[in-house]
């Protein structure tokens, strides 16, 4: 009985070390990580401010022909799958030989990918824009907050 309770609270303590370490180890490379890794900020921070304007629009530039790009991988995934829908139920026309009931039904299975692509594709490209459009609002806060 007391064995295994010594070993419980030994292997309590143990954890809490390895904790504690750990936590010195991350804090040790994040502050070194701050300090070392750009001593011309230290010594000259009124540099950093002029060039920081600069680097706002050009992160502005970057979030718009980024978005872009996400548009169009988005509009071509859409198209992509209402291919395969309508290819799908094509070979499936195909394959039944005059069966109405799958055919029909093949039909109506590719007209919903087909309007579910597009709604799909709808809302992630709003999702997109939403999200460029709060970038550039903080990229311009923060640009204020440096011109005053």
């Amino acid at each position: 009985m007391k064995l295994s309770y010594f070993i419980k609270r030994l292997s309590t303590v143990g954890r809490w070390i390895a904790t504690t370490l750990f936590c010195l180890v991350a804090i040790a490379f994040i502050w070194q990580g701050a300090f070392f890794s750009d001593t011309a900020a230290m010594a000259n921070p009124a540099t950093n401010l002029i060039a920081s304007k600069d680097a706002g629009d050009q992160v502005q530039e970057k979030v718009s022909k980024d978005a872009g790009r996400a548009k169009n991988f988005i509009r071509d995934t859409a198209d992509k799958v209402e291919e395969a829908a309508r290819s799908n139920a094509s070979k499936v026309d195909r394959a039944t030989d005059g069966d109405n009931l799958l055919e029909r039904r093949a039909k109506d299975d590719a007209a919903l990918i087909h309007k579910r692509a597009e709604q799909d594709a709808a809302r992630t490209q709003k999702a997109v824009d939403n999200t460029k459009n709060a970038v550039e609002r903080t990229v311009e806060n923060i640009k204020d907050a440096f011109s005053s």
